[in-house]
């Protein structure tokens, strides 16, 4: 069952006038919620101020994508693709901790279900892993990814789909 969003949010597709905005929110995500548990020179790494839109343009178009937005801004949005895998999924700062993130997932997991996936895995930041854990996800292992001399701790994790049952 989706759950649903906070009654101030609505989820849309994606568009590609929506690029400007996704890539300020992700990278604002990772300047101010990850800080916990990665530096400076990690956050830095991993979302730079200069972005490679180009990039962002090709990594987008090979994901299926869900955005919440409030009417006025992108509360968050999710990024996945046919086969399971969770590649991207950031709430803006100020959305934080309001179940933007807990909705986005929950539609994009039913679409994939719809679709037929059995499993769903992803890499998880070590912000986001207790969320996914939440969700029913599980370690798989450790990883480290490597951006110019900085690298950063994540954890590749999977979810087995059960079977829904309705009455």
């Amino acid at each position: 069952m989706t759950e649903p969003l906070p009654a101030a949010f609505s989820l849309r597709a994606y568009q590609a006038r929506d690029l400007p905005a996704i890539v300020g929110l992700f990278q604002a995500a990772v300047s101010q919620l990850t800080a916990q548990h990665y530096d400076r020179a990690q956050r830095q790494a991993w979302a730079p101020a200069l972005s490679d839109m180009p990039a962002w343009q090709t990594r987008l178009a090979s994901l299926d994508l869900l955005i919440a937005e409030d009417g006025q801004a992108i509360a968050g949005f999710i990024g996945f693709t046919s086969n399971g895998h969770i590649d991207l999924l950031f709430t803006a700062p100020v959305y934080a901790r309001q179940g933007v993130a807990t909705a986005l997932y929950a539609a994009a997991e039913q679409r994939l279900r719809t679709a037929g996936a059995r499993e769903l895995f992803t890499e998880a930041s070590l912000t986001a892993r207790p969320f996914f854990a939440r969700q029913g996800f599980s370690e798989e292992q450790a990883q480290t990814v490597t951006r110019g001399a900085v690298t950063l701790p994540r954890f590749a994790m999977r979810k087995i789909l059960e079977p829904q049952w309705t009455p």
